[in-house]
């Protein structure tokens, strides 16, 4: 199970949301490079990073997001969602370089988006992101809803190629009460590999996420908050 350090940014500072509201913002730091320095410094070989401020069509930290992938692409991996609903978009991230790409919005409105990205960068280069709340997909950093179903979303998408998927539980997410580790499950019975994302509080939580033999995690408030450290989370998700 791969673990991924979350980097959220919004007005280039790093933040986590409560529930995926904007009005519910906490900061966790001035300097989004260093962070993720400090990330692998402790050993993650992946960073999470979503540009909220694209997702929420007020903004751009682009400019960040290169200087994070120049810092320190050789020695770890960076995947990048947020706002990216255009070929163009992917193409520039994955020319800074970046590792993966997280297609939200526009891989479930398009349905022309997700073949195209995938005939350009292969499938080990695109994730999708299913945001879900109460079992229906959510859009547009989380401020509306597709009206369809996640597992209906999840099928589509492997039908087009993807190959993983990022499963976050809108209602969890930034909240510390545990992985939705079920729906996950549920995704993953579709024939796609899942990364849970949104409620990891502890190390049992991650310790979970791999006995389930998920693919990943993703990790944010629970590390900046020091509930555990990277290294006991590492740890974790190597047990099974």
């Amino acid at each position: 199970m791969q673990l991924f350090p979350a980097i959220d940014l919004r007005h280039g500072r790093v933040v986590r949301l409560s529930q995926g509201e904007a009005t519910r913002q906490t900061l966790y730091g001035d300097d989004p490079v260093v962070v993720a320095e400090r990330f692998v410094a402790a050993g993650a070989a992946w960073i999470h990073v979503v540009d909220l401020d694209r997702a929420f069509g007020d903004g751009d930290n682009g400019a960040i997001i290169a200087e994070i992938a120049r810092r320190i692409g050789r020695e770890a991996k960076v995947q990048v969602g947020g706002g990216i609903r255009d070929v163009g978009r992917v193409s520039e991230l994955l020319a800074w370089p970046i590792s993966r790409v997280v297609l939200g919005t526009a891989a479930i409105s398009d349905p022309e988006f997700v073949p195209r990205v995938l005939a350009l960068a292969g499938a080990e280069r695109v994730v999708v992101g299913i945001d879900a709340r109460d079992g229906v997909v959510a859009l547009r950093g989380w401020r509306e809803t597709s009206g369809e179903a996640t597992d209906a979303v999840a099928r589509r998408m492997a039908e087009y190629g993807v190959r993983t998927i990022i499963y976050t539980d809108i209602g969890r997410d930034g909240m510390l009460s545990g992985p939705d580790i079920a729906g996950s499950l549920a995704v993953q019975a579709v024939g796609v590999e899942v990364i849970a994302s949104g409620g990891v509080g502890t190390l049992d939580d991650l310790r979970a996420i791999a006995r389930a033999e998920l693919g990943g995690a993703v990790v944010g408030r629970a590390l900046y908050e020091q509930r555990f450290t990277l290294p006991e989370a590492l740890a974790a998700a190597a047990e099974r």
